[in-house]
């Protein structure tokens, strides 16, 4: 494993790719945004709004797809600041958190029309046990179901714009062609939705699951997009983005972040609304060697807010513990509705952790503390002077 020059992103994170330098794209990405014409791309962007305003007043100008955090609600308030009349999209979460309800409901009161699907909880139950045990993660059927659900809303509605927020190719680093991409199509969510080569397809069949239960997880059709003409669009193209910056703006519309750091994180202000994140984060720890404060700490890092030593004091602190709280839901309690203990839970961590990144005993079982937490073999170093 080895690192990232400018930050701390190790080269196991899928997508990722290093320069000759040994800097990763995603520090490539921010220093080619100094030279973006954002004046240009903003004036792109009204154009296409433009385009897109019910003309008659009788349908909604687009689609912004929210979950309640800071970024979707900085995307509803840029919408309104641009003239919009948007329809605001949940895709219910799969084990929505009290903070995560009140910035839906700060949302809904910005002064916008709102629809949330909450697919069945029997069938997302089942899915967030498959996903857990077949592919790792256990929040699969959100990550499909928040790009599937506003497409379905698009088409059912007959609102062609969605506006969707960055492109996480372009911000945490991905392939070159895709991380400069403004839309976002069905390929781009097969490769990069966090769908991990599970189909919803390979689905039908197990634990009772009928076609007719994964219709939330579907997404339309080529013939039934092209019919309304749908079009989704990342906002991030168009205007420089910053996740920080989003949440203060949030705040100042009514968007509410914990009294203290979540946990996993380093920050206070995102990923509030599901209280099985801390599980999802804690599995790419363990798949990848790095998790949501590596994450975090990179966006800081990268826009001068804090220094390299920083962000490796960061990231020993609070990469990677043991989920055994998250929102101060205990973990027992968030792994009950999927008939799963502890150990039970822990085992299925043991077959997902690469042995490659973590100390283990001689006999090759990997070596954890009192608390469950592991230690890699390669930390990023201070090449401060």
């Amino acid at each position: 494993m080895r690192y990232c020059t400018k930050c701390v992103m190790p080269d196991t994170k899928p997508d990722l790719q290093f320069n000759d330098d040994g800097v990763c794209s995603a520090c490539q990405n921010i220093l080619e945004r100094k030279e973006i014409d954002w004046e240009s791309r903003k004036r792109e962007l009204k154009e296409i709004l433009g385009r897109y305003v019910s003309k008659d007043g009788s349908n909604w100008d687009c689609i912004v797809p929210v979950s309640g955090g800071k970024d979707s609600t900085y995307q509803v308030i840029r919408m309104l600041q641009f003239g919009m009349n948007p329809l605001c999209v949940t895709a219910t979460t799969c084990d929505l958190s009290d903070i995560g309800r009140k910035n839906i409901e700060n949302i809904k009161s910005l002064g916008v029309d709102y629809i949330e699907i909450s697919p069945n909880k029997d069938i997302r139950r089942k899915l967030n046990r498959i996903g857990l045990i077949q592919v790792g993660d256990i929040s699969w059927p959100e990550h499909c179901g928040i790009f599937t659900i506003p497409v379905r809303v698009a088409v059912q509605y007959k609102v062609p714009l969605i506006v969707w927020g960055e492109n996480s190719q372009n911000e945490y680093g991905g392939p070159g062609a895709d991380a400069k991409n403004n839309v976002l199509t069905r390929r781009w969510l097969e490769e990069f939705g966090g769908l991990l080569g599970l189909r919803v397809t390979d689905l039908i069949g197990l634990e009772g699951i009928e076609r007719k239960m994964l219709i939330p997880y579907t997404y339309p059709t080529d013939e039934e997009l092209k019919e309304v003409g749908v079009t989704g669009i990342f906002l991030g193209y168009y205007i420089p983005w910053d996740g920080y910056q989003n949440a203060l703006i949030a705040q100042a519309h009514g968007f509410t972040s914990l009294n203290t750091t979540v946990e996993g994180s380093m920050v206070n202000y995102e990923n509030l609304d599901n209280h099985q994140t801390g599980i999802h984060d804690y599995f790419k720890f363990l798949k990848f060697g790095f998790g949501r404060a590596t994450d975090i700490a990179c966006l800081h890092l990268r826009r001068g807010r804090i220094t390299r030593r920083d962000a490796i004091e960061i990231v020993r602190r609070h990469d990677g513990k043991f989920p055994w709280t998250y929102l101060d839901k205990p973990l027992e309690e968030i792994l009950r509705p999927l008939d799963l203990t502890i150990d039970e839970f822990i085992q299925i961590c043991d077959r997902f952790t690469n042995k490659k990144l973590f100390i283990t005993d001689a006999n090759g079982n990997l070596v954890k503390d009192k608390y469950g937490n592991l230690t890699k073999k390669v930390y990023p170093q201070d090449n401060e002077q």
